[in-house]
């Protein structure tokens, strides 16, 4: 049900901008995640958004990554400025039907959603 695209390969300190696309008339009774994995690590929260457009970032990405939604396109977005290589991770969309529950990015684990999508790769070079 969801579907993620966007991601690629970039140098250190350039941009990417993935999407994550739903089928779901019920897009809106969602709060919807971005997680990564980088190879070897666990599986962590980047950012997420609630029904209300509510949005919190991990420290590690604050001020980097922003995330937004378009609900007429059904579609959460995760701008990604100033890439590191740190932020090599495949990176995957989530969703949750607690839509409006918010809570701090860094303290959600991937038990917290029960829907993902198939992921996408995002690899930074310095």
């Amino acid at each position: 049900q969801l579907v993620e695209s966007g991601g690629g390969s970039v140098q250190a300190g350039e941009s990417l901008r993935l999407s994550c696309t739903t089928s779901s008339y019920t897009y809106m009774m969602y709060r919807m995640a971005w997680f990564r994995q980088a190879p070897g690590k666990e599986r962590e929260c980047a950012a997420v958004i609630d029904g209300y457009g509510r949005t919190n970032h991990a420290p590690s990405v604050g001020g980097r990554f922003t995330i937004s939604q378009d609900n007429a396109k059904k579609t959460v977005y995760l701008q990604m400025d100033n890439l590191k290589p740190e932020d090599n991770a495949m990176y995957y969309c989530a969703a949750d039907s607690r839509w409006d529950l918010l809570q701090q990015a860094e303290t959600l684990v991937p038990a917290d959603f029960r829907i993902w999508g198939q992921g996408t790769q995002v690899t930074v070079s310095s």
